[in-house]
């Protein structure tokens, strides 16, 4: 039985709490990325800004979204311990309603999906089926320091990044635009590790081993933040071998300031990894755009 269904008096879910179940404020790093694939596609978005749109959408509320009602779903128990506020454990969405709205959104995820031509939809599918296993057993990936983060910084970062490129040029991307896709979404392991921190408590119990459970917090976070800082020194120097310098030099400086805001963090990780998520990522995801602007226009890969 769930922690929701002790819960009496209640068969239906809170209108506001269905919003908090899909987690608005986590839409954001696919729907950029999505954006990031369009501008480095070299395509003009206004040429096709309705499937711009479209994913967009689809990358954010719906995708992602659903993501987060399944993750929710699965970790209710974990939750309980964590943030028994959530609007599962809470009560406020009850029974199994965490699990149809997740079900409903993953078919409205291939639904919408479709229309975006067949690498859309091959894209949708791979999202989707992604995030089903990284929450729920038998494979819950999530469970895995390594494997966990290394899914969602790829379905965060690397996969919206191609799908926007492929669907804005109808075809596979070019392989710079392939290369710095997943180069970011290796650096977005270490975002999913210090996001981790949160949760340090929950996992310790329910048997999660996230890398800040397994290293420690000051390990973890001084090898998450290795792991986001590499990535972006070989798109500066891919950026120098492409003839971009200006741009190198923007992300050069973006990474730096990065450096400044991982070493604030690293004086308390525990503390401070929800501050540099909302400091040294909004660094990192300006890197992203400029690079998306550096190679939109490079043909083939020198």
């Amino acid at each position: 039985m769930s922690v929701s269904e002790n819960v009496q008096g209640r068969h239906w879910p809170q209108p506001r709490a269905m919003v908090t179940l899909i987690k608005p404020i986590t839409w954001f790093p696919p729907m950029w990325a999505y954006l990031c694939g369009v501008v480095s596609s070299g395509v003009s978005p206004l040429e096709n800004w309705p499937l711009v749109l479209l994913g967009i959408i689809l990358a954010g509320p719906i995708v992602c979204g659903m993501s987060q009602a399944a993750n929710d779903w699965c970790d209710r128990h974990v939750d309980a311990i964590n943030e028994p506020y959530r609007p599962i454990p809470s009560g406020r969405v009850p029974g199994r309603w965490g699990l149809w709205i997740a079900l409903a959104m993953s078919a409205l995820s291939l639904a919408v999906g479709w229309f975006l031509g067949p690498w859309g939809f091959g894209a949708t599918v791979v999202a989707v089926l992604a995030a089903w296993a990284y929450s729920v057993e038998p494979f819950r990936l999530k469970k895995s320091g390594w494997w966990g983060p290394g899914l969602v910084g790829l379905c965060y970062e690397g996969l919206p990044w191609f799908t926007g490129a492929a669907v804005l040029s109808a075809g596979a991307p070019a392989w710079p635009v392939i290369i710095v896709a997943g180069l970011y979404a290796a650096g977005a392991h270490g975002i999913m590790t210090l996001n981790d921190f949160k949760a340090l408590e929950g996992d310790r119990q329910t048997g999660v081993a996230s890398l800040p459970v397994v290293m420690g917090p000051e390990r973890a976070a001084r090898l998450a933040c290795l792991v986001m800082a590499m990535p972006q020194v070989v798109v500066i120097s891919l950026l120098m071998f492409w003839d971009r310098p200006f741009h190198a030099m923007a992300v050069a400086a973006f990474l730096a300031a990065q450096v400044w805001a991982m070493r604030i963090m690293l004086r308390d990780p525990k503390a401070r990894a929800p501050w540099y998520n909302g400091t040294g990522v909004l660094f990192y995801i300006s890197g992203m755009m400029i690079t998306a602007f550096a190679i939109r226009t490079l043909e083939v890969l020198p």
